[in-house]
């Protein structure tokens, strides 16, 4: 079987495609609504954090995804998800989530050394509650 469609998969794919998906991934319902907010990134311990709030009238849970998009020589045109936090919220109530990213998440396998590579370069961070749904940009760098 043949398998040519590389690391397009899933929401990758239509992210590389330009196409909306009905539901995009990690996408959920809930009573309630949430917002984000803070973005802190730090490239040297390849953390990211930021504020979660709920601004609805019910307790909820949410999701809180981080995304990563590769510097161009990676040849990867869509975001990856690199961590997320569950985070239990009250109403009006407000949390900082914390998500360190493993850098085998932000690495490429590298067929002529059969290794995974992390490239040097800049790496955007983006942040929220789903693939199509990311308010907070920030950025880590690797030297």
């Amino acid at each position: 079987m043949s398998y040519d469609e590389g690391v397009k998969v899933g929401y990758k794919w239509y992210e590389a495609e330009h196409k909306q998906p009905l539901f995009p991934f990690g996408f959920g319902l809930s009573y309630t609504t949430y917002a984000y907010s803070d973005l802190h990134t730090d490239s040297a311990q390849k953390t990211v954090s930021f504020k979660v709030k709920n601004t609805g009238k019910r307790a909820g849970t949410e999701i809180a995804q981080v995304y990563a998009e590769l510097p161009d020589a990676a040849g990867e045109p869509f975001q990856r998800l690199v961590g997320w936090q569950r985070v239990e919220l009250g109403p009006g109530e407000s949390k900082t989530v914390s998500v360190t990213i493993d850098p085998q998440m932000l690495s490429i396998f590298d067929e002529q050394k059969n290794d995974w590579q992390l490239l040097k370069g800049e790496y955007r961070i983006l942040a929220g509650p789903s693939s199509a749904e990311t308010p907070l940009k920030g950025a880590i760098k690797v030297d």
